[in-house]
């Protein structure tokens, strides 16, 4: 496994990876909707502060009395300040010593002017990867935190079960990605078939291709930032290439490569880049990310009802 590691290290390859046998079969349960964590959620912001952007319900974070809003400033006594979210993410899971539930984890936190240490128990956790709120003014919020198993389907089960008044946002803020498969099946939601995506996979031209059918009138818009990767701008670049959605937001981060799974002797996985996707409109995502319409941050999701308000009526 040493070996295979410095082989991608030197391949330049930024997405490969070599996974043991148990990482691999964890990876494959996250895609599952299961992970080993404490159940919060986090988000950067612009200052590089790390905030709690959600928090399970019922998991060790809701037990420990720790909210949405809080400042995370330590895990395990390492400073995390500036970190991508990614980074912070593994530290909270333990991803570095194959942590496994029960393990502990000490947590620095800050609300307002009070600042503590807490420590909590990590956790078997089922994902809840599509949740879904209605705002005022005629307004359905479908979050898609990643792109696990089911999560198409949730997706075009939680367009169709939305007043058929209401506009849509799909925020897409902070995901990081997931199975493609499931991102073509949210497509299929608001698009009437027709293309979602290129990639090449050693050199061989492939085609992502929505379902028809779709209810194409409902007013729509994508939010997304800087946490938006992979399968999630996959999705983001058809529905803004094809004039489906006003996407709304920042930058996206720009991973449009397609990694593919190598088993190795004794057990373990590489993952390397094979391939890159590009948008409908033959845009490449990798490196670049994607520019919204309108740039908004911290008010975005009031921009994007100004916006479905300004859309018209889907009837």
């Amino acid at each position: 496994m040493e070996a295979a590691e410095r082989a991608v290290s030197r391949s330049g390859d930024r997405w490969g990876a070599v996974y043991s046998q148990g990482e691999y079969e964890e990876f494959e349960e996250a895609l599952d909707g299961q992970y080993t964590g404490v159940g919060l959620w986090a988000r950067r912001e612009r200052d590089g502060r790390i905030e709690v952007s959600r928090v399970q319900s019922g998991s060790p974070a809701a037990a420990a009395g720790i909210r949405e809003g809080d400042r995370l400033r330590t895990v395990d006594g390492e400073n995390v300040a500036g970190k991508p979210v990614t980074d912070v993410v593994s530290l909270l899971r333990g991803d570095a010593g194959d942590a496994a539930a029960g393990t502990r984890v000490r947590l620095g936190l800050a609300r307002g002017t009070h600042a503590w240490d807490e420590t909590v128990r990590r956790a078997r956790l089922s994902t809840d990867p599509v949740t879904v709120r209605r705002l005022a003014d005629d307004v359905t919020v479908i979050k898609v935190a990643a792109f696990t198993k089911g999560s198409g389907d949730r997706v075009r089960a939680a367009v169709a079960d939305a007043p058929h008044a209401d506009g849509i946002v799909l925020d897409l803020r902070g995901n990081s990605g997931g199975l493609v498969t499931e991102a073509v099946t949210a497509a299929s939601a608001f698009l009437d078939g027709g293309l979602v995506a290129t990639y090449d996979v050693n050199g061989e031209q492939c085609a992502l291709h929505a379902d028809s059918g779709a209810d194409t009138t409902r007013p729509l818009v994508a939010l997304v930032d800087g946490g938006t990767m992979s399968a999630a701008e996959l999705l983001t670049g058809a529905l803004q290439d094809r004039g489906r959605a006003v996407v709304v937001g920042t930058r996206t981060f720009g991973k449009g490569s397609v990694q593919m799974p190598s088993r190795l002797p004794g057990g373990s996985v590489a993952e390397l880049t094979v391939g890159h996707y590009r948008t409908p409109s033959g845009h490449s995502v990798d490196g670049r990310g994607i520019t919204p319409d309108l740039e908004a941050d911290t008010e975005a999701l009031e921009r994007a009802g100004t916006v479905l308000s300004g859309l018209g009526d889907p009837s």
